[in-house]
């Protein structure tokens, strides 16, 4: 397979996750077409990739999932798959606004696959989320878990992996959801990272705490876990975005549609990740308490055999790595992309 000619719609293309999968989808030699709206989303790392390769193979456009998608398919031909992280993604928020959540995430995907399909692209990667899953019934998470979401975003991420089914039952779509779990880190070179100020992630509060960016607050609920604090599976967004990357190849030689874990197998607490990350840079900080979010649940570690065993695919970075890397990422753009 040539894969330098395959174009590749990347929804979300200026946030975080979009961001670092579009880079890596260039450096792999893939076409690109980015798509966000940019309510989140940042046109920094676009511009500053568009500038890296210098060949015309990225284009971005500033659009709605929920507005009119057919006038980018009209002026970008022979789309070959589609890779979608445009959402909203706050697990606090959606217990505020579930509204938001169900309109964007869901309307709006709806709106792309049939835009997708009308122009005969079949082929969609899509990031979910652990979140559809709720409260662990036991551990590590396999794929088998109940869904039972404890909020309206893991509801909208549940509801449109339903309409992957059925699309997939009925108009021969094919897809791979992959439901994340927590995601941390940078691209190894420290070029591309997360933006947001500041941002949901808890890894990258803390490293914007230890490099006196902005204080660091402890916004996690009161659970039942050792040291009261939620315990997740991080992983590292480069091992995430390889997994796309292999979800790719894996569908496009005539894989089937499936739902696959994202993460490392491993949990940490929030207080371990904290501490881990004052070990690693050296820096103490202050534990701030601020308002607890909504929403959230004691344990989610996952269980990623699937993965491993359809894709191939394997976690490579340390919690160490991608403390690195943020460090670097932050020390280069403590604002993030300024525009």
């Amino acid at each position: 397979m040539e894969k330098k000619m395959k174009k590749i719609l990347v929804t979300g293309a200026g946030g975080y996750i979009g961001s670092v999968m579009t880079y890596m989808l260039l450096k792999a030699g893939y076409e690109v077409v980015g798509l966000d709206n940019f309510a989140t989303g940042f046109k920094g790392p676009l511009v500053f990739l568009q500038q890296m390769f210098t060949e015309g193979k990225l284009r971005y456009y500033q659009t709605d999932l929920k507005g009119n998608l057919q006038e980018l398919f009209d002026k970008e031909k022979n789309i070959d798959a589609v890779i979608q992280y445009a959402a909203a993604l706050s697990v606090n928020e959606s217990m505020k606004d579930p509204a938001k959540y169900f309109n964007n995430n869901v309307c709006g995907t709806q709106n792309l696959l049939d835009t997708m399909l009308k122009n005969d692209v079949k082929t969609i990667i899509f990031s979910s989320t652990c979140a559809v899953y709720g409260d662990a019934k036991y551990s590590p998470i396999d794929e088998d878990h109940p869904t039972e979401p404890k909020n309206p975003y893991g509801e909208s991420k549940r509801m449109v992996e339903r309409m992957l089914h059925w699309y997939s039952e009925v108009k021969n779509l094919k897809y791979v959801a992959l439901r994340y779990f927590n995601v941390c880190g940078a691209t190894d070179d420290g070029l591309i990272g997360d933006a947001k100020k500041p941002s949901v992630h808890l890894m990258q509060n803390a490293v914007r705490g230890a490099l006196n960016i902005e204080p660091f607050y402890l916004t996690c609920p009161t659970v039942d876990t050792p040291d009261k604090t939620p315990i997740r599976d991080y992983v590292n967004v480069v091992d995430l975005n390889d997994a796309h990357l292999k979800a790719l190849d894996y569908l496009m030689n005539g894989g089937s549609s499936q739902i696959m874990n994202l993460g490392t197998g491993n949990g940490n607490s929030v207080l371990e990740i904290v501490n881990a990350v004052q070990a690693i840079t050296g820096k103490k900080f202050e534990l701030q308490s601020g308002e607890a979010r909504r929403g959230e649940y004691a344990r989610a570690v996952a269980k990623i055999d699937k993965a491993q065993k359809l894709l191939g695919w394997e976690p490579t970075h340390s919690l160490e790595d991608s403390v690195k890397s943020l460090v670097t990422w932050y020390n280069g753009k403590p604002n993030g992309w300024e525009e």
